[in-house]
C-alpha cells in the first residue's frame, strides 16, 4: 500500500511544433520508457500513473499574422494543406497508440492557438493553480511539460515564455534536441553564449564543417518507435481540427497529379513510404546526384525535404536507411550524396543558433552594408512569373501553383532576383516562406544569404547566368513548356528552335509568329537581359540559324572564367572543390 502511495499520478505535457513523428522521437521515446517504468513499479494494480497531453497549436502567428517586414501570409496555400495532412495523419497514429492529439486552433479563438496560452490552458484543466508552494504534495509537482528545441529567435523566445509559465505554476520543464542528422552536442566545435544558452561555434565556411564533423562525429542511433502510449487525462478539451477553407486551401490551384514534383501527402505515413520507395522500391537513390539538378517528375531529387521540414521524418531514420542499403546493395557517390545533402540542412541550423537574428537582418550574419531595392513592380512581376525570362518564370510559376520548386530553380530565381533585379534578399526569403511547401526557416534565410552574398560563401560574386543553366538543365524545354505553355511551341527538338524557348526575344518575326507568340501581348517582353547571356544564345543562334546580332562577351576578365561545372556561369571562376555547394 506504502508504495502505491508514494506513486502519484504523474501528467507529461508535450508541445509538438516540428516534430510530427512517432518515429525517431526522443520526446516519445522519453514518455514509453518512463510509462514502462512506472507500469512496472506499479505491476499487479489497476493504476494508471502516467497520462500524456500530446498538444499542437495552429497559431495565429503563423495564419492570422503575414511574414516580418512584407506581411505575406506566413503560411501559404500547399504549406497549409500539407501541414494539416500531416496533423491529421499524427492523430491517427497516436490513437493507434492508446493516446490522441489535443488541437489548440487559433481558428476556434485567435488567443488559443498561442503555445503559451495552449499550454497555461491545459495545466488549469488539470487543476494546477499558481502560487502552489515547492514542497505541496499536490499534482502540481508531478506535471511536466516537453518538448523539442528549436533554433531561431521567435520559437526561442516562445520556449523561454514557457519556462517562465511552467515555473508560475509548479511544472517541471525537460526539452530534447532532435532536429539534425548530428546531435548538437556531438559536433566538434567549441560552445559560444548566446542569449544565455550555448551555440556551436560552427565554421564560416560549409566545407571545413563537413570535414570536421565527417571525420570527428558520428550519427546517433534513432530511438525506437513506441509500442503504445499513455492515455490522456480526463477533463483536457480540444478544439476542433480546422478545415481546409479554414487554413487557407480553397482547391483553386489543384492540378493534375503527373504535373506537380511534388504530389505528395503530408504526414509520417507518406514520408516513410516516400524513403522506402525512393530506395528500396526504385533504387532511384543509386543514381540521386547525377539526376538531382533535374525538374521534371517525382524521380530527379529524394523529395525528402518537405517531411523532413514539419518533422513528419528524421534525418537519423534517413542515414539509418541508407547505411542498410549501401550495406545490402549499393555504395556509391549518389547514396553519399544524400547524406551530404543532410549535412548542409545540418550546417544551417547551427549557423541560425550561433548568429541568432543576424540571419534575418539585410545585411545578413556578416553585417554588411547593401542599398538593397524594393520595387513593388519588378518583385510582382517575380513572384507571379511574368519577367518575361522563360526559366525564371516556369520556376516561380511552378512554386506558385504547387509549393514545390527544384534546388536548382530556387538558386536561379534567387540569383536572378538579388543580382539581376538587385531587389532586396529578404522580399524572396519572405515569398518563399509564404510559398515553399518544404519551408524550413533555418535552410531558407540561409540560402537566402547565401545567394545574396552576405552569408556563408566565400564566394560574395556569385551570380548565375539564368540563360546559361536554362540551356544546361531543359535544352528541349519540356520544363518551361510545362509552366509556361504560351511558349510550348517553340519546345520542340529540330535543329531550328533548339533551345530558343530561352530567349524568345531574340527570335525573328517569322519565328514567333510561327510560334503563335507576340511579344508584350501573349507573354511579357523581359524585364531586363543581361549583358553575359549574349554568348550563349549567340551560340544556340550560329547552330541552329535565324538572326542573331550578338555582340561579344565583355572584355572584362570576370566574364571569362573558365566553365569547369556545368550550368554555373559565375563573374568569377568556378572552384575546383566539387563539394563547396551543392
Amino acid at each position: 500500500m506504502a508504495l502505491k502511495q508514494a506513486i502519484l499520478p504523474q501528467t507529461i505535457i508535450y508541445l509538438l511544433r516540428n516534430d510530427l513523428r512517432l518515429h525517431d522521437n526522443e520526446c516519445f521515446n522519453y514518455i514509453a520508457c518512463l510509462a514502462e517504468k512506472l507500469k512496472t513499479k506499479l505491476s499487479g494494480t489497476d493504476n494508471t500513473p502516467l497520462h500524456l497531453v500530446p498538444l499542437y497549436c495552429f497559431q495565429p502567428e503563423h495564419y492570422i499574422s503575414g511574414t516580418y517586414n512584407f506581411g505575406f501570409a506566413r503560411v501559404g496555400e500547399p504549406r497549409a494543406r500539407f501541414t494539416l495532412e500531416a496533423v491529421k495523419d499524427l492523430k491517427l497514429h497516436l490513437q493507434s497508440k492508446g493516446s490522441d492529439l489535443i488541437i489548440k486552433s487559433c481558428f476556434a479563438n485567435e488567443e488559443s492557438g498561442s503555445p503559451v496560452n495552449a499550454v497555461s490552458s491545459v495545466i488549469e484543466q488539470l487543476g494546477i493553480t499558481k502560487g502552489r508552494q515547492e514542497d505541496s504534495q499536490d499534482s502540481c509537482s508531478n506535471c511536466t511539460l516537453i518538448f523539442h528545441e528549436e533554433a531561431t529567435q521567435e520559437e526561442l523566445d516562445v520556449e523561454s515564455s514557457l519556462i517562465q509559465l511552467c515555473d508560475e505554476y509548479g511544472v517541471q520543464v525537460k526539452s530534447f534536441w532532435g532536429s539534425t542528422l548530428h546531435h548538437k552536442d556531438d559536433i566538434p566545435f567549441k560552445k559560444v553564449l548566446r542569449k544565455g544558452s550555448d551555440a556551436p561555434d560552427v565554421p564560416d565556411v560549409y566545407t571545413q564543417f563537413r570535414m570536421a564533423v565527417e571525420a570527428k562525429s558520428k550519427v546517433r542511433s534513432p530511438f525506437p518507435t513506441p509500442a503504445s502510449l499513455p492515455p490522456l487525462p480526463n477533463h483536457v478539451l480540444s478544439d476542433d481540427m480546422p478545415t481546409e477553407a479554414q487554413v487557407g486551401v480553397s482547391h483553386e490551384l489543384n492540378m493534375p497529379l503527373d504535373k506537380s514534383a511534388f504530389p505528395f501527402k503530408g504526414g509520417e505515413t507518406a514520408a516513410l513510404k516516400r524513403l522506402n520507395d525512393y530506395l528500396w522500391g526504385n533504387n532511384a537513390i543509386t543514381t540521386y546526384k547525377e539526376t538531382r539538378n533535374g525538374l521534371v517528375g517525382t524521380e530527379y531529387s529524394t523529395k525528402f525535404s518537405p517531411w523532413l521540414a514539419i518533422g513528419n521524418l528524421s534525418p537519423r531514420a534517413i542515414y539509418a536507411e541508407v547505411r542498410k542499403y549501401e550495406a545490402s546493395r549499393t555504395k556509391n557517390q549518389s547514396t553519399y550524396w544524400v547524406i551530404f545533402e543532410l549535412l548542409w540542412r545540418d550546417y544551417f541550423r547551427f549557423v541560425c543558433l550561433k548568429y541568432g537574428t543576424k540571419v534575418f537582418f539585410p545585411g545578413g550574419i556578416r553585417g554588411m552594408k547593401v542599398n538593397w531595392k524594393q520595387d513593388k513592380n519588378m518583385f510582382d512581376r517575380w513572384k507571379s512569373g511574368t519577367t518575361g525570362v522563360p526559366f525564371v518564370d516556369a520556376n516561380m510559376r511552378e512554386i506558385l501553383r504547387t509549393g514545390w520548386m527544384s534546388n536548382r530553380g530556387r538558386q536561379n530565381v534567387a540569383s536572378f532576383l538579388v543580382k539581376d533585379m538587385k531587389l532586396d534578399w529578404r522580399l524572396g526569403a519572405e515569398w518563399f516562406e509564404s510559398m515553399l511547401i518544404d519551408h524550413d526557416v533555418c535552410s531558407n534565410y540561409g540560402n537566402w544569404n547565401y545567394a545574396a552574398g552576405i552569408g556563408n560563401d566565400p564566394r560574395e560574386d556569385r551570380k548565375f547566368n539564368v540563360i546559361k543553366q536554362g540551356l544546361d538543365y531543359d535544352l528541349n524545354g519540356e520544363f518551361v513548356k510545362l509552366w509556361v505553355p504560351e511558349l510550348a511551341n517553340l519546345a520542340q527538338s529540330t535543329s531550328s528552335t533548339k533551345g530558343k524557348i530561352h530567349f524568345p526575344w531574340k527570335l525573328s518575326p517569322g519565328e514567333l509568329n510561327s510560334a503563335g507568340i507576340q511579344l508584350g501581348v501573349t507573354y511579357p517582353k523581359p524585364m531586363l537581359v543581361a549583358g553575359e547571356w549574349e554568348r550563349h544564345y549567340g551560340k544556340v543562334m550560329k547552330k541552329t540559324g535565324g538572326p542573331s546580332d550578338s555582340r561579344p562577351a565583355s572584355s572584362d576578365s570576370r566574364h571569362q572564367g573558365p566553365q569547369k561545372q556545368r550550368g554555373m556561369d559565375f563573374y568569377f571562376s568556378s572552384s575546383s572543390n566539387p563539394t563547396s555547394r551543392r
